[in-house]
């Protein structure tokens, strides 16, 4: 079993920062890729970035490129989604996901709780 908890959302205006965080915890997480995700009410939940454990291979959705970074820092167990100039648009629920070897993103094996970025003009 593996725990996901998200903190860092919250209410910002367009150009700013944000810093997603997500600790995880339970056997054998540095297996699984790590991806983060978000939905808005009424769309398809997009996979916005993703990352493997050794920092070595990431993703990016071509609308967050450029803006977002995703990153680990191993030695505490936590992924980061670095939000830079935020759009309106970012707004959304984030969360975080754990997907295992065999899995696919549509499907991850583990999922956050989520948390809320607003993002007033």
């Amino acid at each position: 079993q593996v725990q996901l908890v998200e903190s860092g959302g919250g209410l910002v205006q367009a150009g700013d920062s944000l810093r997603l965080s997500c600790a995880a915890s339970g056997r054998t997480f540095s297996r699984f890729r790590m991806g983060w995700f978000r939905q808005v009410p009424g769309k398809e939940r997009e996979l916005v970035a993703a990352v493997s454990w050794s920092g070595g291979s990431t993703y990016y959705a071509d609308s967050v490129k450029g803006r977002f970074t995703v990153s680990t820092v191993n030695a505490k167990n936590t992924v980061y989604l670095q939000m830079n100039s935020l759009k309106p648009e970012d707004m959304a629920v984030y969360s975080c996901a754990a997907k295992g070897v065999g899995s696919s993103w549509n499907a991850p094996d583990y999922w956050g709780q989520g948390t809320q970025v607003t993002v007033s003009s």
